[in-house]
């Protein structure tokens, strides 16, 4: 059972409270968080990538967000940025690709139903992390996504599955799980689907693991 502690219940409130005086024209971003434990945490400035937009205060939280329509016109529009950046962080470009196609289909301006936003669907705290100061800046957006998969490559010893795990779930969670990938179905699913492209992308590109 999930147990919310007093801070939890007074942000809660204050946070609705502070919605209807201003009204749905500044609307608060609700992350939430449950610890291992089981408290619930909310807040409107996620310290770390656990934290998942559950919705703004008053509104339900949007639907995901993705323009499949324009994939093959988004996929020729940043080739030669993700050939770029993939060669300056040392990151397989075949890979920077079978991430972007997961993660947004190429849509710069892609949104998901946690609330990450562009090319790698970057998290709030994520691109705080990276410098990115405008997540739906795609060249800001990708090279933040991209120095933070080579980070995860780096801290999981170029495992590629528990680095791609990391990016989905958090490498906080892959840790917790004994360096494994979490068993949730999300990530493992996504990590399937990630390899799977980047197996096809590598046919055509330059650039293993």
């Amino acid at each position: 059972m999930q147990i919310f502690s007093r801070q939890t219940l007074a942000l809660a409130l204050t946070l609705s409270i502070g919605y209807m005086a201003s009204g749905p024209s500044s609307a608060v971003e609700i992350y939430k968080y449950v610890d291992s434990k089981g408290q619930v945490h909310l807040t409107d400035r996620p310290p770390h990538d656990k934290y998942r937009l559950i919705q703004k205060a008053g509104k339900k939280l949007r639907m995901p967000r993705i323009n499949l329509r324009d994939k093959d016109a988004n996929r020729k529009r940043f080739t030669s940025k993700i050939a770029e950046v993939a060669k300056q962080y040392q990151v397989p470009e075949a890979l920077l690709h079978a991430v972007i196609e997961i993660e947004s289909a190429y849509d710069p301006n892609a949104i998901s139903r946690a609330g990450a936003v562009g090319l790698m669907q970057l998290m709030p705290a994520t691109a705080r992390r990276y410098g990115v100061a405008n997540r739906r800046n795609p060249y800001a957006n990708l090279t933040g996504g991209t120095r933070y998969l080579k980070d995860l490559l780096i801290r999981f010893d170029r495992n590629l599955e528990l680095a791609l795990a990391g990016y989905n779930a958090g490498e906080n969670a892959v840790e917790k799980f004994g360096n494994q990938i979490p068993p949730f179905d999300e990530t493992q699913n996504y990590v399937r689907k990630v390899l799977k492209l980047y197996s096809q992308q590598s046919a055509g590109l330059s650039g293993d693991v």
